[in-house]
């Protein structure tokens, strides 16, 4: 495609994501099957386009004020993701003496937004629990893009063996820090043109999301929910945690997204999995549940605000109204499955949020109002579970908490419980 054309799609891109309408992910999936004839590269090359104005929203908005045209214009020419040389064969003589102006732009100097990117109260939000230079560095992490992370399916292959079977495809893979589950890809293959993908002995499933699974430490032969199981990652996990025996239910109120669990299940070779729409949390088929489950995982519906290196169209289209209603329902849908433990069982509410309003606040209103839960420390729970260094991955009050620019993951909170009465 001639560099003019291109950059008129990636135009055309940006103008749709910054509507905001729906998830960028999505308007990107859409803006795709509308343009069929776009190339592999081209897609890349729109796509990244489009995430880097996303990503860095505020400080493209502040330099596209020089300048002239159409905003979507100036704001895709700013994160355009190709070589400026090819980008120059689009632009007018105007057009590149001001986008020169931008490139030499001392970041340095600009106003604070213009850094770290972020709206000011979420901004606010992250300073209230770092330090200035810990903020700072979270805020650079937040704007780039989030490394392939793999989990190994234990039940079709050890992780020395799947990361020789990547290398003989030219994909290099290395152990993840924590996860005795994962690799870590630095590039994006396509996966799905690879055996050891398509015979189900790996899944795309970030490190930190292994460490929730791992956390919950189901066991061959229990009773086990997860009850926000949506498209699946955390219950294969389980699954072959639990080396497909016992009875795992992967719990949604969205039918829809456990539809996206049947091929990954098909792949994974799991027979132990219960997948099974719910209407809401005190759905007749929990309430039969009732004091049966050995362990019972609650991936909260969330703000996702952990994951922006992923989705950083949400940081601005959540609110901090949004977030207290999700707290809201946070709080619900654990007291709900709550009642699913027996006594001896463990509960691990988890978010990927970096929010306290929906992590530790959510915990402390559960523990006060629970007596027959006691916490357990997570750092201990991981310790014996042979993760290295794992009290860099928990807080004093023994709550798992992971950083992007810490520990290399989205950004997670897990608290754990065993039922004592």
């Amino acid at each position: 495609m001639h560099p003019k054309a291109l950059l008129d799609a990636a135009a055309e891109l940006t103008r749709r994501v910054l509507l905001f309408d729906h998830p960028a992910d999505a308007v990107v999936s859409r803006f795709f099957r509308e343009q069929r004839a776009l190339g592999q590269r081209e897609r890349a090359t729109l796509a990244e386009t489009a995430y880097a104005v996303l990503r860095r929203k505020l400080l493209y908005e502040h330099l596209a004020r020089t300048g002239s045209g159409a905003r979507q214009r100036r704001l895709a020419l700013l994160g355009f993701a190709a070589p400026r040389e090819f980008l120059q064969q689009a632009l007018s003589a105007p057009e590149q003496a001001w986008l020169a102006d931008c490139d030499a732009q001392p970041l340095a100097a600009l106003p604070p937004p213009c850094r770290h990117n972020l709206p000011p109260w979420l901004a606010d939000g992250l300073r209230a629990q770092l330090d200035a230079d810990e903020f700072d560095a979270l805020a650079d992490a937040l704007l780039h893009g989030a490394p392939l992370d793999l989990r190994v399916n234990t039940m079709l292959a050890k992780r020395e063996q799947a990361a020789q079977d990547l290398q003989a495809r030219g994909v290099t893979a290395v152990p993840t820090p924590y996860s005795p589950w994962g690799l870590r890809v630095a590039d994006k293959p396509a996966l799905g043109k690879l055996d050891v993908f398509t015979r189900g002995a790996v899944e795309v499933q970030d490190e930190g999301s292994q460490l929730l699974a791992l956390l919950l430490d189901a066991r061959r032969g229990e009773m086990v929910a997860d009850f926000c199981a949506g498209a699946g990652g955390k219950t294969l996990a389980i699954g072959a945690a639990m080396r497909n025996t016992g009875r795992l239910y992967a719990l949604d109120v969205s039918a829809h997204r456990l539809d996206a669990l049947k091929p990954r299940l098909a792949r994974s070779g799991l027979s132990n999995v219960h997948p099974a729409a719910i209407a809401h949390e005190r759905d007749e088929r929990v309430k039969r549940l009732a004091g049966k489950l050995d362990r019972v995982l609650v991936d909260a519906p969330c703000s996702g605000l952990g994951t922006l290196r992923r989705n950083p169209d949400l940081k601005w289209r959540q609110s901090p109204h949004d977030v207290q209603e999700l707290a809201q329902k946070q709080r619900a849908i654990l007291g709900s499955a709550a009642r699913l433990v027996k006594p001896g069982g463990r509960l691990v509410y988890a978010t990927c949020s970096l929010l306290p309003d929906e992590n530790e606040a959510v915990a402390q209103d559960f523990a006060a109002a629970h007596a027959e839960f006691e916490l357990l420390n997570a750092a201990e729970l991981l310790h014996a579970l042979k993760v290295p260094d794992a009290s860099a991955l928990t807080t004093s009050a023994g709550h798992l908490r992971l950083w992007p620019h810490r520990h290399g993951t989205d950004g997670f909170f897990a608290a754990v419980w065993r039922r004592v009465g």
